[in-house]
């Protein structure tokens, strides 16, 4: 039914469990699959932490490193259990537009990521990167919790 899936990934527990779920997934729907991670250009007014303490250099350098390690654990991953994979890392304020293009420029039908569940007033003030994906995809998505 599916054919290639995208697997957004961010490197946090929750979705390495996501993308272990959706790698079995795709081997046994006979997938291929896209494992993308998506890094927050560099903004000179910021409250987040590692932009604070960095440069712009050091921190695309870092940020850079960290979505490789990620990508590359999820190659090795993906080598061992026979499916075949290709990994992407792109730059861009809205990783949601990022995932749903990245889903359609690579031709993929389904789009497999966790969401951290959060409820209330958290979800409301930090918003959820995967509800913006189910609402604005054309792509189905399966979402890992």
């Amino acid at each position: 039914m599916f054919s290639h899936v995208l697997i957004p990934t961010d490197g946090s527990p929750l979705s390495t469990v996501a993308l272990q779920s959706a790698m079995a997934f795709a081997r046994d729907a006979g997938a291929k699959v896209t494992v993308l991670t998506v890094i927050e250009p560099f903004h000179v007014l910021t409250v987040s932490p590692e932009q604070l303490e960095s440069t712009r250099d050091d921190y695309l350098r870092t940020a850079g490193a960290h979505a490789g390690e990620h990508l590359s654990a999820a190659e090795q991953q993906a080598r061992q259990i026979g499916v075949p994979c290709d990994v992407l890392q792109v730059q861009n304020d809205e990783p949601y537009l990022a995932i749903i293009e990245t889903a359609a420029a690579r031709g993929c039908d389904l789009i497999a990521m966790a969401s951290h569940g959060r409820r209330g007033i958290a979800a409301l003030v930090l918003g959820s990167v995967t509800q913006k994906v189910l609402t604005h995809s054309k792509v189905p998505v399966l979402v890992y919790r």
